[in-house]
């Protein structure tokens, strides 16, 4: 017999090792193969059910007086070494079950009752012969007999013949006596190549004496099986013939039963008789209590109609009765205030009789009744006369308010006095009436057009006359200079008393003309969507600067109007009534902007920097007018902005013109007239910047430097002589005047780097014609050689035509001879035409810096090619410069 894996001390010491740390004692380990699929023909695995190898390894751990024990399983990881996989509980074990679909007998399940998924097939466990099978599952048996006290169910296997195999297999046994509670008691057998561990036996010595005793009778010799199975024959015919004697002795006895049957049989078919004919009588008395039934029945229900139809008429009768209170003030009654609430109490009592009226509310079985039809047309007649009497009221109502406010001048801005629109008295009074709008709006929605109309009419009148009169008094009350500023004409500076007058006033009075009447439109707009029933969204009055309100300034502003019919308040509102709302919006405040534009194009004219903080009060006011009831406002303000920017864009054009006029002045010298107004224009507008209208700044900065540019190019290019020191005086003094401003303004700072780059471009224009003026022929003479350079050798240009050693000295006698004069006279013509004196420093440095690199070039040249003649030294050079 081949050596099992149970036996495998290297197997158990890498179990010991894999498990180490856990306090756990590794008392039998064998290998197995794990297999999940179904066993088919030949013990062969189904196909996708493969065998992986794995080892079991049964485990104890002593805690205390008790031991527990498990039942490992360890796979093999990639490097070939075994590590733990899963952990079963001996404790759990309920059911050992031999695999049948195994010929062999070596394929086993392991079932446990505290599993999670008990719809999970368990995995079956495949031994490598019958012998570790008997191995493995005695020693699970043993210690679960011994530590735990009980056995698990054993399915599909001999416990008796796996007992007589321990036995067979454990020839020579040493006990081991010990405490139960030092866990359990262990049987060791010596022999050649087989161990296995029995705890104690499975069968007791007194039944397995029985048995054997039993099957002592029947034991023959080897060899006499024909002989046993005629025996057994034998019996069996035995016991056959008894049987039958049996049952011929009990034939009197069966007799008598079979008599007594019959006569039982006749008293059964008698009762029969008897109960069909009762049946008979029964049934026709059952049709009898039916038919009186069915009679009272049909006269009952007859009776209940009747009834609910008396009711049901009633309830109709009262429904379609009109009560002479409602119908009198439905037809005559007066609109006064006083009068409003039995006026709202009819209009409730004639809605609910229209939809009363309707279905569902009315069963469509009635609407083809007379009475219901001539009620209401007689309803409905109700309704025409009170919304016509009711739309006539109010049309006047409205025409009144506003004819009798438009008559008291003190409504309204007078001479020395600005008067800030109150509408707290008119809302108050329109507020009485805005349920009986809410009831006409559910009786006709086609009466609140007229309606709508005529309140837009009447207010649009006494909206136009205050914004007018609070902008005349507003303009004439407001303390500005009328004379409109010129920036860039003319040949001499900007007053100084221009520069400092304060325009301030005019942005003001328009920003004051914001504050009071664009809350005051919001809140006319918002009053008139909720109190002219349009559904949309409830308007908040906006604070801070966007009403110019504080909170609770206007207490009566709130129209308490989305109590009137709680069924009305809707989330969404439809595209139609937004139209229509629009659509009465301009109604209500056409004409007011023309007051809004005449004040813009006053603080304009005073002075056109007022465009720009007039352009951030305006943005800021943008944002908090997005609402639908503040549509026209929004427009207004677009508008406004619109015209503010048209106006600042005139503007700009205007001073672009006057800058591009200079080109056609006479001949200008030194620094033109409008590169330092820029700097005191630019100053000013930063001054009215309200950090809302730095775009509308920027873009008439890139247009002011862009034409002012464009036209010191061209002023400049009119003498070419004079052309550098032109563009260097005036680019120098661009950057000078603006460099505060370009530090802290992005735009203003990239054109002065732009200044920057044309006015080094000038000075090194201007420094070489002044250096080549003075050193032509030196520097002529260099530039030749450095041509043929390309062409020919060092060593040959000597030899070359005009560049001979005589001709290098007659160039250099000519050039450097009296060098010190040359280079004063250079000086002398760099300032001679030079207005800006403070740039005379600056340039002279430049220009001898360049005349060194030139010169050091030269002598570098000179020695490589003129190796053996000698002239001035670059230090030479450079101390005579530093001596000027």
């Amino acid at each position: 017999m081949a050596k099992s894996s149970a036996d495998d001390e290297e197997l158990r010491r890498a179990c010991e090792a894999a498990i180490e740390g856990t306090k756990q004692q590794i008392v039998m380990s064998i290998r197995v193969a794990k297999t999940s699929g179904i066993i088919g023909i030949a013990g062969k695995l189904s196909r996708g059910a493969m065998a992986k190898p794995r080892v079991l390894a049964i485990s104890t751990k002593a805690k205390g007086q008790r031991t527990k024990a498990f039942l490992r399983v360890l796979k093999y990881s990639n490097g070939g070494v075994l590590e733990p996989a899963k952990l079963y509980k001996l404790k759990h074990l309920s059911k050992v079950e031999l695999v049948t679909n195994d010929p062999s007998g070596c394929t086993f399940m392991l079932g446990f009752d505290n599993l999670r998924s008990q719809t999970v097939t368990p995995p079956q466990w495949t031994m490598r012969n019958v012998d570790d099978r008997n191995r493995l599952l005695l020693c699970i048996l043993n210690i679960c007999k011994d530590v735990l006290g009980r056995l698990p169910k054993v399915v599909g296997i001999d416990v008796v013949e796996m007992a007589l195999w321990a036995k067979e297999n454990t020839p020579a046994i040493t006990k081991q006596q010990a405490n139960p509670q030092d866990g359990p008691v262990t049987a060791v057998a010596e022999e050649g190549e087989m161990t296995v561990t029995v705890e104690r036996e499975l069968v007791s010595q007194a039944e397995e004496e029985d048995m054997e005793a039993l099957l002592g009778t029947y034991v023959m010799g080897i060899g006499e099986a024909e002989a046993f199975s005629e025996r057994l024959k034998r019996e069996l015919q035995a016991l056959e013939a008894a049987n039958v004697h049996a049952i011929l002795e009990n034939e009197p006895l069966i007799d008598e039963v079979l008599h007594g049957l019959e006569s039982a049989t006749n008293c059964v078919e008698d009762m029969d008789e008897w109960l069909g004919i009762f049946n008979v009588k029964l049934r026709h008395m059952r049709e009898d209590i039916e038919s009186i039934e069915t009679r009272n029945n049909k006269l009952e229900m007859q009776s209940v109609n009747n009834k609910a139809l008396i009711e049901e008429l009633d309830r109709l009768l009262e429904r379609l009765r009109i009560p002479s209170e409602y119908a009198v003030c439905l037809t005559g009654g007066s609109f006064e205030e006083a009068r409003m609430p039995q006026n709202i109490e009819a209009c409730e009592w004639l809605t609910n009789a229209l939809h009363g009226l309707e279905s569902p509310k009315l069963d469509p079985s009635y609407s083809n009744m007379r009475a219901v039809k001539e009620k209401r047309a007689e309803v409905d007649k109700l309704k025409t006369t009170f919304v016509r009497r009711a739309s006539e009221f109010l049309r006047n109502y409205f025409s009144s308010l506003v004819d009798f406010m438009m008559s008291d001048k003190s409504y309204f801005s007078q001479r020395g006095q600005l008067k800030r629109p109150d509408h707290a008295d008119l809302r108050y009074k329109c507020r009485t009436y805005a349920r009986l709008l809410q009831h006409l709006k559910s009786l006709d929605k086609n009466c609140l057009g007229p309606l709508r109309k005529a309140y837009c009419t009447s207010l649009n009148l006494l909206l136009r006359r205050e914004a007018r009169e609070f902008a005349n008094e507003l303009r004439s009350s407001t303390k500005a200079s009328k004379n409109p500023i010129v920036w860039f004409e003319g040949l001499t500076g900007l007053n100084q008393s221009v520069h400092n007058a304060d325009t301030s006033a005019a942005s003001e009075a328009y920003a004051k003309m914001l504050t009071i009447f664009i809350p005051l439109l919001v809140d006319e707009s918002s009053f008139f969507a909720h109190f002219m029933c349009f559904e949309v969204p409830t308007l908040l009055p906006p604070e801070g600067v966007a009403n110019g309100n504080k909170a609770g300034d206007d207490k009566d502003d709130d129209l308490g109007i989305m109590d009137i019919d709680e069924n009305d308040n809707k989330s969404g509102q439809t595209s139609a009534d937004l139209e229509a709302l629009n659509e009465s919006l301009h109604d209500l405040l056409d004409g007011i902007q023309e007051d809004f534009f005449a004040v813009v194009d006053w603080a304009g004219k005073i002075d056109p920097m007022c465009c720009i903080s007039m352009h951030g009060i305006t943005e800021r006011y943008i944002p908090g007018q997005k609402a639908d009831a503040a549509g026209f406002v929004h427009i207004l303000l677009d508008d406004l902005e619109s015209r503010i920017s048209m106006q600042f864009s005139r503007f700009v054009e205007e001073t672009c013109h006057q800058i591009e006029r200079n080109e056609r002045n006479v001949r200008q010298l030194g620094v033109l007239s409008f590169i330092p107004r820029f700097a005191t224009l630019a100053t000013r507008m930063e001054q009215y910047i309200q950090g809302q209208s730095r775009d509308l700044v920027d873009q008439a900065y890139t247009k002011f430097v862009t034409i002012m540019f464009v036209t010191l190019d061209k002023i400049a290019q009119t003498d070419l002589k004079y052309q550098d020191i032109m563009l260097l005086e005036n680019y120098a003094s661009f950057q000078n005047s603006l460099y505060d401003l370009a530090n802290v303004v992005p735009t203003l700072a990239k054109f002065y780097h732009q200044a920057s780059e044309s006015y080094e471009q000038a000075c090194t224009r201007h420094i070489n014609t002044i250096i080549y003026y003075q050193f032509e022929r030196l520097f002529q003479f260099a530039r030749r050689i450095e041509d043929l350079m390309y062409t020919i050798t060092p060593e040959e240009i000597p030899f070359q035509i005009g560049l001979s050693k005589a001709d290098l000295r007659k160039v250099v006698k000519y050039s450097l001879s009296g060098v010190d004069k040359s280079i004063s006279t250079m000086y002398k013509r760099l300032q001679k035409n030079l207005a800006s004196e403070e740039l005379l420093p600056s340039l002279w440095d430049k220009c001898k810096k360049e005349f060194l690199e030139k010169y050091e070039s030269f002598v570098q040249l000179i020695n490589k090619v003129y190796p053996t003649e000698s002239i001035p030294s670059i230090s030479e050079m450079r101390g005579l410069l530093a001596s000027m």
